[in-house]
Order: C-alpha cells, then sequence, then structure tokens
C-alpha cells in the first residue's frame, strides 16, 4: 500500500488550496477538486446505504453494491492523480450484468416512482441521485481537462443501478414504490 497520512492536519490549506496527487495545488473549488468531493459524499452515502441493507439481511443488494464504495475510492484516487487508473472496463461490465438481472426480475418501469416506501428504498436514492451530482461534477471536469479511463461511464451506470437497485429493495421489503401523481389540472 502506498502514501499513508500520520498526521491529519497538515495547515497547506488553509489559504483555500490542496495538493493533488502529483504534487500540483489547485484552489480548493477547482473542478478536479468538486468532482472528488461529490464522489467522497457518494461514497459516504452509500456507506449509510450499505449499513442498512446488512442490518436488514438485504445480502444479494448489499453483495453487488459493496465493491461500488471501494471502486468509488478508486475513482476518487484517479482524480487525485491524474496519471493513475485503477478502473477498468470489467467494473462497468459487472454494474451492467446486475442492472440486467435486476431489471429481469422487476419488469418494465410503467410508471415514475419518489424517492420513498421505507428508509433503505429513499437511501438508495439518495445515492443515485449524488451519483448524478458526481457525474455532473466529472463532466464538469472532463470539459476543462480530460479524463481517461472508464471512470465517467462507471459514475453513469453506477447512478442507473442504484435507481434499479432501490426498486428491488422496495421488492425484498415487500413496501409499495411511491408512484409519482401529476397534480390536478386547473
Amino acid at each position: 500500500m502506498g502514501f499513508r497520512l500520520s498526521k491529519i492536519y497538515t495547515r497547506t490549506g488553509d489559504k483555500g488550496e490542496t495538493g493533488l496527487g502529483d504534487g500540483r495545488r489547485v484552489p480548493k473549488d477547482h473542478p478536479r477538486i468538486e468532482a472528488i468531493g461529490e464522489v467522497d459524499t457518494l461514497n459516504s452515502q452509500l456507506g449509510v446505504l450499505l449499513a442498512g441493507l446488512a442490518n436488514e439481511g438485504l445480502t444479494e443488494v448489499l453483495e453487488v453494491l459493496t465493491p461500488c464504495q471501494h471502486r468509488l475510492f478508486d475513482l476518487g484516487g484517479e482524480l487525485a492523480m491524474p496519471s493513475y487508473q485503477a478502473l477498468n472496463a470489467a467494473e462497468v461490465d459487472r454494474l451492467e450484468a446486475a442492472i440486467d438481472r435486476w431489471n429481469e426480475e422487476l419488469g418494465p418501469l410503467e410508471n415514475f416512482i419518489l424517492p420513498g416506501g421505507s428508509l433503505l428504498v429513499a437511501q438508495a436514492h439518495v445515492c443515485r441521485s449524488l451519483a448524478r451530482s458526481a457525474e455532473r461534477r466529472c463532466q464538469q471536469l472532463n470539459a476543462v481537462e480530460p479524463l481517461a479511463g472508464v471512470g465517467l461511464a462507471y459514475i453513469n451506470r453506477l447512478s442507473d443501478l442504484l435507481f434499479v437497485a432501490a426498486r428491488l429493495i422496495a421488492r425484498r421489503q415487500g413496501v409499495a414504490e411511491v408512484l409519482w401523481q401529476a397534480a390536478a389540472k386547473p
């Protein structure tokens, strides 16, 4: 294993800059730091979801999503160290296979659904929306500094997986999906 943090605070960021793995210093609101932050937020919320899945015994979903937390950490590493590549196409394929498998069981979506029904379903949707936010931040960075590798595809597919996972969690918990109801026409 590479670097270890022996000291948590360094005071080097007190004036609004932070260091990247390649030694560059950038402002803390640089698109790269924004992308790293969104991926980190998603990873933290995914941890909440994983803890809930473990408590509820939803091992099937837990087994598919647990590696995603590690891959998000890898993506953060890629963002922090621009020449570093950790993710590969097999990870995207793994997410697609899970989406296809779960969608086959769930069947087609016939209505818009809202986040809710249970805490775990809602948390899966929080993670899905954060994945979309992280994807937008990564795309903003990509427009300024093109990203190599499959990180953009991975985060896009992860948001799709989290949507399907929310539906599967509802099914496994035996709770109805919250269907969107259009406002009454005036």
